[in-house]
């Protein structure tokens, strides 16, 4: 869970007038939105996937003509394995896919895809069925490329590494798409549960957090709290909780529930 924690109310003095316009503003914006549509992927990748599901990278032995041509290929990819799963009684598949690029003299070069997908079938199936169509006479269609398929690995912030590694800036370009199967994070609204005073001594750091987050979040662990300051919002706090591991059972497993954002 990822709770964000600001104020609703101006802090210091009010300006008056009309304030004037920046040039600036318009950058610091795209900056803001590519930084929450970074989190909203990393989100997705945590409210879908788990230990349990697969990281699959596929390469090309002979670079597309465009990227349009890359991703069709991606596409048909993914077909194969969903029909693979039908097959063998398995769920439909769930996935994330992300296309990354370069352009030499207005060719792609080096293009590969990531794709983070539900687990089920095992590593060398989803390996081999990167091939194009069989031909005549042909036991198995062509390699496409290369394919390589590991287990997904999360730790105490989830799959965030993974998700920010996929979403990084890259020298080239990068697109992703995604099955419309997947859980959206859900997101929660609370404007009274913090006082002005209580994100001052937050951001002071003169409250111990631990206990603090501890009384505020009994079935959470903290696992970071961040005081941010914004050009555009002014002082915030963000918290990354994750829920305790179930106590009975023994199983020592974090119940599966959907990623979610709250506002307070």
């Amino acid at each position: 869970m990822e709770v964000d924690i600001y104020p609703l109310t101006q802090v210091g003095p009010i300006l008056r007038g009309r304030r004037k316009k920046e040039k600036v503003s318009a950058p610091k914006q795209r900056n803001l939105n590519d930084k929450n549509a970074k989190r909203y992927f990393i989100q997705i990748v945590n409210s879908n996937f788990s230990a349990e599901d697969l990281h699959v990278t596929v390469t090309y032995a002979q670079v597309p003509e465009s990227i349009e041509e890359a991703e069709r290929e991606a596409a048909n990819y993914i077909r194969r394995l969903a029909h693979r799963r039908k097959r063998e009684g398995l769920p439909p598949i769930k996935y994330v896919l992300v296309t990354e690029s370069k352009t030499k003299e207005g060719k792609p070069v080096r293009v590969h895809h990531h794709i983070i997908m539900s687990g089920g079938l095992d590593r060398d199936t989803v390996e081999d069925l990167w091939r194009r169509p069989r031909k005549r006479g042909q036991k198995q269609g062509d390699r496409i490329g290369y394919a390589n398929t590991d287990r997904l690995k999360p730790n105490e912030y989830g799959l965030e590494a993974l998700a920010r590694y996929l979403s990084k800036e890259p020298a080239g370009k990068k697109r992703w798409s995604s099955s419309q199967n997947l859980d959206k994070p859900e997101c929660r609204t609370n404007d009274s549960k913090y006082t002005r005073r209580q994100l001052e001594r937050i951001v002071r750091d003169e409250i111990d957090n631990q206990a603090f987050w501890d009384k505020k979040y009994p079935e959470w662990d903290m696992t970071e709290c961040k005081p941010v300051f914004n050009e555009i919002t002014g002082w915030a706090v963000y918290l990354k909780l994750r829920r305790r591991t179930q106590e009975k059972g023994g199983s020592g497993n974090v119940r599966n529930r959907k990623n979610e954002r709250r506002i307070e």
